[in-house]
């Protein structure tokens, strides 16, 4: 057996050395088994045995039926998995008790050097952490080195393969007071087809605000890790969609033509990452490409499903023991123009790029052995992002384009103020203005948001968790008078018949949820419940990236979320939850969503 792998197999079986034997022996919790294998060639590692307890045994007992003992189990595993061979185990386990006994026999006198800590509690999470830690540390080795089967070709030892499934039923329910008299614009129906001419006699594109419905979703994901080394990795991963919507990877069955038709797959992430940090804790990472969220934020600033593209910056720093600070940061395109627009005329008109640029500083923080806490401060500047009046022309037709007709949003959901983008003259051609009047829409409001993002995890009631989340933002370029004169929704109820309207849109957003249940939900039985109430202003955010599911996704909504998890498996787990909003200004919207998911995850 080579020196290294003899050095990080001796590490796992002394992983809990700096408990002391009478301490282990007084304490009232197990580590929890390990989940399976989440991918091929993964190690089941579980809790260590207490000094003398490796029993004498003949080295056959590493083939033989499992052992109550959980390091022979676990070099037994080793053996199995090809990375240790028969004559290894029995040296291994030989030495093991030589060890246990010279250890009895010298009757260890308590640690009480001056480096030296007595550890009398360890946490059921701090175990679990330590246990995964050395799991992914010897897999890094096993994989480097090419440990156990030396016949697979080279290339295989470089993807880490994984994947998941959800299938979700769904319900949503409309109260009966809900206004539908064609108060609910779709503005993302009109920006993404043809222009709405707003001097005709048929409403716009409506949401559904009276009809409760029901659909079966599914998503699948699949993707790998690639590690290529020198600090160097990328990743891929495909998932399902409806669309290509950033904020969602869900697939309604039924829809997309019906009829059993098959669904499209889309490319989710794709990205290169070189990792300059130090390691033992500390990080420095670049990314390029499409990633995930680099920042530490809940779904009323970032839905879970966005990805974010262009370059990015992760890092940690240790401070000492118990805290350490965390920083993101990246430059990321949200619209490029297209190369050839407008594509129906020869002179084609200028860009309207948008950019989004982001930064977060935080720090992890262990208070107490039972109390954590990670705080953040994120600055997200969005460019460009508003719409921009046009210069002024006359649509005759659907295809006739504007010059800002590119700075309405690719994709929306509902909430944020919009403004008209054409200045359309009015000339004989359009029977001055009575026709003709073919209109797209662009956010009214620039966005800046300045974002303070926390958690507080207590750990009294260990092996369960309590813990708080909550995050509050302000959009510091929302201008209330300048985006009232040319808002084109989001006003207040009229006072009385014929009054006008004022608009009543505003720039923040909270949110608060508690939590309560196991950190980790690793076997049949544990659970997860939570209670959480937000509420969300018209232009606190961008809608197009925020929460996709409470109140059927946006801005301009508030309520509560009550919902809980259990595992049915280490890889199988079930959740229900119930949704209950209302539109925060205009007119009546109430609706609840209930949801029940089945999550697999390989």
């Amino acid at each position: 057996m080579s020196a290294t792998r003899q050095l990080t197999i001796a590490a796992i079986l002394g992983a809990s050395s700096l408990v002391h034997a009478e301490d282990v022996a007084t304490e009232t919790t197990d580590v929890a088994a390990a989940p399976p294998a989440q991918s091929a060639g993964s190690l089941d590692l579980a809790d260590e045995p207490k000094v003398g307890d490796l029993p004498v045994q003949p080295v056959e007992a590493t083939t033989a039926a499992p052992s109550s003992n959980v390091t022979v189990n676990l070099i037994s595993r080793l053996v199995q998995k090809g990375i240790l061979t028969q004559t290894e185990a029995a040296e291994m386990i030989q030495q093991a008790q030589a060890d246990a006994a010279n250890a009895q026999a010298a009757d260890l006198p308590p640690l009480t050097g001056p480096d030296e800590t007595r550890v009398t509690y360890i946490p059921e999470v701090v175990k679990n952490q330590m246990r995964d830690q050395i799991q992914q540390e010897l897999m890094a080795q096993a994989r480097e080195e090419k440990w156990g089967d030396k016949s697979s070709p080279d290339w295989t030892s470089k993807f880490g393969p994984f994947g998941d499934f959800r299938l979700r039923s769904e319900g949503i329910f409309f109260a009966d007071t809900n206004d539908n008299t064609g108060s609910f614009p779709n503005f993302n129906a009109i920006n993404t087809g043809s222009p709405f001419d707003v001097s005709g006699t048929q409403f716009s594109p409506q949401y559904d605000a009276d009809q409760d419905r029901t659909r079966t979703r599914i998503r699948a994901r699949v993707g790998s890790e690639i590690m290529l080394g020198d600090g160097f990795n990328a990743g891929i991963r495909i998932g399902t969609g409806d669309s290509s919507t950033p904020t969602s990877t869900n697939q309604t069955l039924g829809a997309s033509g019906g009829s059993f038709s098959k669904y499209a797959l889309w490319l989710d992430r794709a990205f290169l990452s070189y990792d300059a940090g130090p390691g033992d804790g500390e990080e420095l990472v670049f990314l390029l490409g499409r990633f995930d969220n680099p920042f530490f934020s809940t779904d009323v600033q970032w839905d879970e499903d966005v990805g974010f593209d262009g370059l990015g910056l992760r890092g940690k720093v240790k401070l000492n023991d118990r805290a350490s600070t965390f920083f993101g940061a990246g430059y990321f395109p949200v619209y490029n123009t297209d190369l050839n627009f407008a594509s129906n005329q020869p002179a084609k008109f200028k860009s309207t790029d948008k950019w989004l640029t982001g930064a977060q500083v935080g720090i992890d923080w262990k208070i107490t052995d039972e109390l954590s806490a990670k705080f953040a401060a994120a600055y997200y500047d969005f460019n460009k992002i508003e719409g921009k009046l046009s210069t002024p022309f006359t649509p005759l037709t659907t295809t006739d384009a504007g010059d800002t007709d590119s700075t309405r949003p690719g994709f929306a959901q509902r909430g944020n103020t919009y403004m008209a983008l054409r200045d359309i003259e009015a000339t004989a051609a359009n029977d001055f203005g009575n026709k003709y009047q073919y209109q797209y829409y662009g956010l009214a409001s620039q966005f800046r948001n300045l974002t303070l993002t926390g958690k507080l995890d207590y750990d009294h009631f260990d092996p369960f968790r309590l813990s708080l989340i909550g995050e509050a933002t302000k959009n510091l370029a929302f201008d209330e008078s300048g985006i009232a004169s040319r808002a084109v929704n989001n006003f207040g109820a009229t006072n009385g018949p014929g009054a006008t309207s004022k608009f009543e849109g505003g720039d923040t957003a909270w949110n608060l949820m508690f939590q309560f249940g196991k950190p980790a939900l690793e076997s049949f039985g544990d659970w997860q419940a939570g209670f959480g109430y937000r509420y969300v202003e018209s232009d606190a955010v961008v809608d197009a990236f925020n929460d996709s599911d409470f109140g059927g996704g946006g801005t301009n909504v508030k309520g509560y979320t009550l919902g809980g998890k259990m595992a049915i498996s280490p890889a199988v787990l079930g959740r229900l939850r119930w949704m209950s909003s209302d539109e925060v200004i205009g007119a009546p919207l109430s609706s609840d969503t209930l949801e029940f998911d089945i999550n697999a995850k390989f």
